[in-house]
């Protein structure tokens, strides 16, 4: 992975393309019945790398439709990294097979840690990713319905001790509401965790992107953009461009 990466975010439901309101199923809005069409779009823009996300899975629900679409999805020429509902070995290795290059763990790192450490001992660290989504400063699971007592911090250590390298960061509070990226929590947790961070969460514009490629060297690697692009509020060609090395 270059020094940083925009990732646009295709988040499946059901096979639909979808963005929620802070994660909550009852707040869709539905971009798309066709998830190629859609990366085939973002691919056309310059994406090199996409975020797909199986909104089904993370709600403990099959999400057949979009483990159907992914196999197509990773024949385009770009990058996936693949999450929601990832819960086994098994899970990560179909969706490895499948096509993604990475996988995203999220709720398997609060309820079963040694199945992280199990996943980057057999697959390598650059094929697994944790997806720590927080609100008001506490982890949330299952599809962000399950509140937990751990921080962020304290969760991040621990993957870091298990072996991840890099974590996707999501503020839950500012997820799909447009309210900007909260870059200093964001750096400060890099900072005290040693891991390199995507951030998540309230991207609204190119001020958002540009803010987080500034922190490249204090390790903010990448952006994932959902609402923004589908809204128009960034065109997602100008975002890459403003990230291209002078």
């Amino acid at each position: 992975m270059s020094k940083f990466t925009i990732f646009p975010a295709i988040d499946l439901r059901n096979g639909r393309v979808v963005r929620l309101e802070q994660g909550d199923p009852d707040k869709e809005t539905v971009f798309g019945t066709n998830a190629i069409k859609m990366a085939e779009k973002w691919i056309k823009a310059g994406a090199k790398w996409l975020h797909i996300v199986n909104l089904d899975g993370a709600f403990d629900e099959a999400g057949a439709a979009n483990w159907a679409a992914l196999p197509a999805i990773c024949e385009l020429d770009v990058k996936v990294q693949f999450g929601g509902g990832i819960r086994t070995l098994d899970d990560i290795e179909r969706a490895l097979k499948a096509g993604a290059r990475r996988v995203i763990l999220g709720t398997v790192a609060i309820e079963k840690p040694d199945l992280v450490s199990k996943a980057v001992e057999k697959f390598g660290k650059n094929k697994i990713l944790v997806g720590i989504d927080a609100h008001n400063g506490r982890v949330k699971t299952r599809g962000w319905l399950k509140d937990t007592a751990v921080n962020p911090v304290q969760l991040g250590k621990e993957m870091k001790e298990r072996g991840v390298k890099t974590i996707i960061y999501t503020d839950i509070g500012r997820d799909g509401l447009l309210g900007g990226v909260d870059v200093q929590a964001t750096v400060q947790l890099s900072r005290v965790t040693g891991l390199n961070i995507i951030a998540s969460g309230g991207v609204a514009g190119l001020e958002d992107i540009r803010r987080c490629h500034a922190q490249a060297e204090h390790g903010i690697v990448g952006v994932i953009t959902g609402r923004a692009i589908y809204d128009g509020r960034i065109e997602l060609e100008e975002a890459l461009n403003l990230i291209k090395p002078a």
